[in-house]
């Protein structure tokens, strides 16, 4: 279970990003409420935790499932935690391979690489227009 100093030390980091972020008392943090953009933080440790949440369940938000005003602010809040630099495009191709916590070892992978695209690319082929998982990724 989180503890108290984690999530302060989460909030200062998100908050700047995120101003209307906040943690639930069921740990929720709450990045986003007008998109419901958040994700559970019982079980985050440590940053790298953090950072897997943050890619598995905010890289939806930033391409897809809300308007595209709040997409932009949710990316932009998204890369200013991560200190990341990803356009919409990346985005979609990170929530395909990674979002909703579909392949925990290579989001993992993925952020010790220091949010290197090609990794997630190695593991997809493109055939007649159409990207698909290559069986050995998953």
């Amino acid at each position: 279970m989180i503890n108290h100093e984690i999530a302060k030390l989460l909030m200062e980091s998100v908050r700047p990003h995120f101003p209307k972020a906040f943690i639930t008392l069921r740990l929720e943090l709450v990045l986003e409420p007008n998109s419901n953009t958040s994700f559970i933080l019982a079980d985050v440790k440590n940053k790298l935790d953090f950072e897997r949440k943050m890619v598995s369940w905010a890289s939806r938000h930033c391409c897809k499932g809300v308007s595209m005003y709040r997409q932009k602010e949710i990316l932009k809040g998204f890369n200013g935690v991560l200190g990341t630099d990803f356009n919409r495009d990346d985005m979609e191709l990170i929530y395909t391979y990674l979002g909703n916590g579909c392949n925990e070892s290579l989001c993992i992978d993925f952020i010790k690489s220091g949010y290197d695209l090609s990794l997630i690319k190695d593991h997809a082929s493109v055939k007649d227009g159409v990207v698909w998982l290559d069986r050995d990724g998953i």
